[in-house]
């Protein structure tokens, strides 16, 4: 089993920044993939950003790109969301999630394992 920890969310003006870090333990050799999704209230949970645990390589939904990154820190076993140029529309609960090599990143039902998630607010 993995176990996923969020923090970091919190109260932002618009245009403030914020970072989200996720801390993975437990059987992490497992995992290929870590990824952020989001969800608003009434609303789909969607994808924010992907990046590959061993080479590091990202992928972003068009509406954060250019605004967030995300990266890992190996030795910690930790992946961080920094979120930038923030909106009202970016308000959400964001969950790190983790999976094998198979299936799409973009597809929060090919994740395996779930954070608790984090509040992220942006105020106007």
């Amino acid at each position: 089993q993995v176990q996923l920890v969020e923090s970091g969310g919190g109260l932002v003006q618009t245009g403030g920044s914020l970072r989200l870090s996720c801390a993975a333990s437990g059987r992490t050799f497992s995992l290929y993939t870590m990824g952020w999704f989001r969800q608003a209230p009434g609303k789909e949970r969607d994808f924010v950003a992907a990046i590959s645990w061993r080479v590091g390589s990202t992928m972003y939904a068009d509406s954060v790109k250019g605004r967030f990154t995300i990266s890992r820190d190996n030795a910690k076993n930790t992946v961080y969301l920094q979120l930038n140029s923030l909106k009202p529309e970016d308000t959400a609960i964001y969950y790190c999630a983790a999976k094998g090599y198979s299936g799409s990143s973009y597809y929060a039902g090919n994740y395996d394992y779930w954070g608790q998630g984090t509040q992220v607010t942006v105020s106007s």
